[in-house]
């Protein structure tokens, strides 16, 4: 990859990141060779009513998020109400539950989702890097924001009671890390992967497992392995790379030493990993040097196009993924069309500000066709499974004939296999 096409990568993903469960009964009920349902949803980054209200200081967090504060409500309630209908085992939420940690926002998402564990649906959280010990929480009300109260990591397992922490089998005592039982022969490892113990002035994008953290899941996993028990894991950062060049280029995105990590787990016996934090879907395949895989299956935010959601179905070792997609709510019936102009918009009025003021040596003749390949590049990219459409693949012609290079389009690719949004994983031994 020349020059050229690093700076394409690094304009790409900057623009991407900056816009930014299974009901399960006892098993003399169903059987231990049930069938289990799980959704994943993630990045819902709920911000409470009580904390906003129109005027100059919502318009501006609203403008420089991309956000529609009373549309993602809207959108949140469909996906609840779609999950009801569909009467899954378990829920993972993997991560950034609120907007910024704000108290508030955390007790109005737990009231949230109480209809959906009161007809039985077993819900599972981890917090993400906007959820814990955030500094600069904010209230967004008429002409002023202001600060508001957040959480502890203490608060946060307490008022998480019911969703994880209350019945887990085991806590690690270093993080809000803890495992579960979902039947006698599955377990879930939930992995605190943030730093918020670190956080001073704001919040931190990058994350990483502590090295007692590893070592307390890894003896989970050994143990797993001798009882013949399958474990499937969540955490809020990705463990393997959804792109190339992701570990030179955005490493905030994945765990550090993410090769170490998702090596010494697999090779443990984990063989899948639901992920947030990246607001793109994406599924891909790690092989350790042993030769133990396993999958990272990072799921789209909640508040962007094109807001996505998972249902699962686990029997025995395989996991049929399908991704379900919020295209309509009662106050925009065009939510697909409207939200992917905002978020295109939105692409283009970023990634120029990045062009003027990056540095980036780029001739002006070339400006233009470089900002509409990032912005096709990433609406494609959040959705999942990449498929270079005419014009996209017109554009990277163009601009590779303007930088004086070639490229093969048939093998231009920022998608890693397996497919996205609908695939039958295999996650037995291997």
């Amino acid at each position: 990859m020349n020059y050229w096409w690093i700076i394409l990568f690094l304009l790409f993903h900057s623009v991407s990141c900056d816009i930014f469960a299974a009901r399960i009964y006892p098993d003399d009920q169903f059987g231990t060779a049930a069938t289990r349902k799980i959704a994943v949803i993630t990045d819902v980054h709920y911000l409470a009513t009580q904390l906003v209200e129109e005027g100059v200081a919502l318009s501006a967090f609203e403008d420089a998020t991309g956000r529609k504060t009373a549309e993602l409500h809207e959108v949140l309630q469909e996906v609840l109400s779609n999950l009801e209908r569909e009467a899954p085992h378990i829920l993972l939420v993997t991560g950034d539950l609120t907007n910024h940690g704000e108290r508030q926002s955390h007790l109005d998402f737990i009231k949230l989702l109480g209809p959906l564990q009161k007809v039985g649906t077993r819900i599972f959280v981890i917090p993400g890097n906007h959820d814990v010990h955030i500094p600069d929480a904010r209230a967004y009300k008429g002409d002023s924001q202001w600060p508001v109260e957040g959480i502890s990591s203490v608060e946060f397992a307490q008022l998480y009671g019911a969703y994880g922490y209350d019945k887990a089998l085991r806590r690690d005592s270093a993080s809000l890390s803890y495992l579960a039982e979902i039947d006698e022969k599955t377990w879930l490892l939930a992995i605190d992967s943030n730093r918020h113990q670190e956080y001073q002035t704001s919040s931190l994008s990058a994350g990483r497992i502590l090295p007692e953290t590893l070592e307390w899941g890894l003896q989970i996993l050994r143990e797993a392995k001798e009882k013949e028990i399958t474990v499937l894991g969540m955490m809020h950062h990705g463990l393997v790379e959804h792109m190339p060049h992701q570990e030179t280029f955005f490493p905030d995105y994945l765990v550090d030493d993410w090769k170490m990590q998702a090596g010494r787990l697999a090779d443990a016996g984990l063989r899948i990993i639901f992920t947030g934090h990246f607001h793109a879907n994406d599924i891909t395949l790690f092989t350790s040097p042993a030769g133990h895989k396993i999958y990272d299956v990072e799921t789209a935010s909640l508040v962007q196009y094109p807001f996505a959601y998972r249902i699962m179905e686990l029997e025995g070792k395989k996991l049929s993924v399908d991704t379900r997609f919020v295209t309509s709510i009662p106050g925009n019936v065009d939510l697909d069309g409207a939200s992917r102009r905002r978020l295109e918009a939105f692409t283009r009025r970023v990634a120029k500000h990045k062009l003027d003021t990056g540095g980036f040596p780029i001739p002006e003749e070339v400006r233009d066709n470089l900002l509409e390949m990032i912005v096709e590049l990433n609406l494609l990219h959040v959705r999942g499974d990449e498929m270079l459409n005419t014009d996209l693949q017109e554009l990277i012609t163009r601009f590779a004939d303007m930088m004086g290079t070639k490229v093969e389009t048939d093998s231009f690719a920022f998608d890693f296999p397996p497919a996205d949004n609908k695939v039958t994983l295999t996650i037995g031994e291997n």
